[in-house]
């Protein structure tokens, strides 16, 4: 959409392609972070423009005019004195033969011209998705291939001390069965026992058949427990400090303290579709049928098993059924090329959803000792907030300091507090971790917007004015935790407007029905602002049950609003399930989830009205896959707190 507004192509005419995983043309095709439009959108329109101005050019140049007369609309070049007209395929060899005009040359449209970006568009492939033709990663079919899956240990960390494949080379349709070696560097792959066979369910009941004695490994005596006990013992001291506003241990003596941990566990990625990939092997020239979100990692990883270079291997990126973070990541195809490799045949793993849920890469678990005090007229003098959690960057990047891969949300706080300490310490633990949805944002936005919350309530401050009020004067922030040359800003101004908006729309402080309360929360991550208003109930059993939420939404310039607001809802859906539901427990070293059954994500049943409202700012766009996940736990938890009198400080809320 932002290319062809730039290009000025008629867009019912537009017909969308993968683009190929080539490096040599593209700097990364991963798509994490919510960076696909805040990171593209001006390169497409550049790119976009200088094709314009390109096809414009030749125009003219075929018909000895002066370019100036001629503009472009609809796929077409126009001379305005003679209304004579070039389809952009008439001209296309003439204008790829003209040098590309420098950067600065190009003009691009004033954003009041846009005539594609800003509309409504439905998504192209909504028709394939809805008659079954859409091709997803467990749809790829290729010649001669074979099916596999993996027996891997229980216990993170753990190998094979020895199996006894007998039984499962029995089993009708089972090919092969074979160890494959942990890949750490990159991967993180957790090998194990491959079984092959010409069915996925020959595949299965051969793994069923093999017997296997584990070498349990290092991390065999962890459990959730034993973890929680470290956060409170690490609690106790001191830990890197982040950022260090003021003095936050000097304070008048008539301050108000208060003081509340907050704790949120292990989390699954839980996508409806389970890992898998297709890998076919050959002489100088492998291929690739995956459903990720990173295939040029993809490409390197199978290359690297392959002992080709990267551009040797060709990948073909399908459709999936849910990311969240955890497609981004090596270990399913670099298991896939290993198995492909020794066995010289295209094979497809599959990982069941007990595989999935058992050996995922999880959100850290993490635990907040937050302490504040309170001036004699309420104002809050002084915030002080320890985060500890099982740091992804100790997991991926153990050189790296491991705060700087957790503290998004909790570093940057938006209010002004003139004495104000953040603080990480690293827990360790041999549960692999990584990137879910919002990465530290969830995490740290529950703890801080609840706090400001309890803070609100010790003031005896309504909490949306309570917020307002520290947001002011108006301050562009930027993040203690962010390296030197990133040069964003947290615009307080910004996130004063939503929540100001979603305060107004969710009509703040109108009587509800009985038994009916609201809380808020507001949160900026990843370029954009979000404010929720989270309206609840309560179930037979005293749960939340969740009615309404009104989100109001700042991503700045907004390509396709009917998009962007069902990536709010997709989000805030993300989170809810998470704050209501979601915890992976440890015991002896490995997950005690295996299935949706005791890992519940949220229902149909569950799931509430929700209001959307884009707030225009003008600015770039900001990202909208993540945002809508940080407020709702604090949102609902502090409407319950306005419910019941009680505090949620403690994920899920449901146990």
């Amino acid at each position: 959409m932002i290319l062809a507004d730039e290009l000025e192509v008629d867009w019912p005419k537009v017909e969308i392609q993968q683009a190929e995983t080539r490096t040599d043309l593209y700097r990364h095709l991963g798509t994490g972070g919510s960076t696909s439009v805040r990171t593209t959108y001006m390169d497409l329109r550049r790119a976009g423009a200088t094709a314009r101005e390109m096809l414009i050019s030749a125009a003219a140049q075929k018909w000895g005019v002066d370019r100036e007369r001629c503009s472009a609309k609809n796929g077409t070049v126009i001379d305005n004195d003679t209304k004579r007209s070039f389809t952009y395929g008439e001209v296309a060899a003439t204008a790829a033969k003209l040098p590309m005009p420098a950067e600065d040359d190009v003009r691009l449209k004033d954003p009041k011209d846009f005539t594609i970006i800003g509309r409504s568009i439905p998504r192209v492939e909504i028709p394939s998705k809805t008659d079954g033709t859409a091709e997803f990663g467990l749809d790829a079919k290729v010649p001669d291939m074979l099916y596999a899956v993996v027996a891997r240990c229980p216990t993170f960390g753990g190998k094979v001390k020895s199996f006894d494949a007998t039984a499962a080379k029995a089993v009708l349709g089972v090919k092969d069965v074979f160890q494959i070696e942990a890949i750490e560097p990159d991967a993180h792959s957790a090998g194990g026992i491959a079984v092959v066979a010409d069915s996925t369910w020959s595949a299965l009941q051969g793994r069923r058949a093999l017997k296997i004695e584990w070498d349990r490994g290092p991390h065999a005596n962890e459990t959730s427990a034993s973890l929680a006990a470290e956060f409170e013992q690490r609690a106790k001291s001191s830990g890197t400090v982040v950022r260090n506003d003021g003095d936050v241990d000097k304070l008048p003596a008539d301050s108000t303290r208060i003081e509340a941990v907050y704790e949120l566990p292990f989390l699954a990625h839980a996508t409806m579709e389970p890992m898998n990939i297709t890998v076919a092997p050959g002489a100088d020239r492998w291929e690739s049928w995956a459903a990720t979100q990173s295939p040029d990692w993809v490409q390197r990883s199978i290359a690297k098993i392959a002992g080709l270079p990267p551009q040797r291997v060709i990948v073909h990126t399908l459709l999936s059924g849910g990311g969240f973070g955890r497609r981004y990541m090596a270990d399913f195809p670099v298991e896939a090329a290993q198995i492909a490799k020794i066995t010289g045949k295209p094979i497809k793993l599959v990982w069941t959803r007990e595989d999935d849920m058992t050996h995922d890469f999880y959100r850290p678990a993490a635990y907040h000792h937050m302490t504040a005090a309170l001036d004699s007229q309420g104002k809050p003098i002084a915030w002080r907030h320890h985060l500890l959690s099982t740091s992804i960057n100790a997991y991926w990047n153990p050189k790296a300091p491991p705060h700087k891969s957790e503290m998004d949300g909790a570093s940057a706080v938006p209010y002004n507090i003139p004495n104000l300490r953040v603080e990480h310490s690293n827990a360790p633990t041999g549960v692999p971790v990584a990137w879910w949805r919002s990465v530290a944002d969830a995490m740290n936005a529950f703890a801080v917007e609840s706090f400001i919350d309890e803070l609100a309530v010790a003031a005896k401050a309504d909490p949306v004015q309570f917020r307002l009020q520290l947001l002011d004067p108006p301050r562009m922030l930027k993040d203690p935790n962010a390296d030197p040359d990133d040069d964003e800003r947290l615009s307080t101004e910004r996130l004063k407007k939503v929540l100001q908006t979603v305060a107004e729309k969710s009509g703040w402080g109108k009587p509800l029905p009985k038994g009916w309360a609201r809380g808020v929360a507001c949160h900026r991550s990843f370029g954009s602002y979000v404010a929720q208003v989270a309206e609840v109930s309560t179930k037979s059993d005293g749960s939340p049950k969740v009615e309404r939420v009104f989100s109001a939404i700042d991503c700045g310039v907004v390509i396709n609003p009917n998009g962007a607001e069902a990536q709010s809802e997709g989000a805030m859906a993300y989170g809810l399930s998470a704050a209501l539901y979601g915890a992976i427990t440890i015991k002896d070293g490995a997950v005690e989830q295996t299935n949706f059954d005791g890992y519940q994500v949220l229902r149909m049943s569950d799931m509430p009205e929700v209001e959307v409202y884009l707030v225009p700012s003008g600015d770039d766009p900001g990202g909208l896959g993540e945002p809508g996940v940080p407020p709702i736990a604090p949102a609902v938890a502090n409407a319950m707190f306005a419910l019941n009198g009680k505090r949620l400080r403690k994920l899920p809320f449901v146990s």
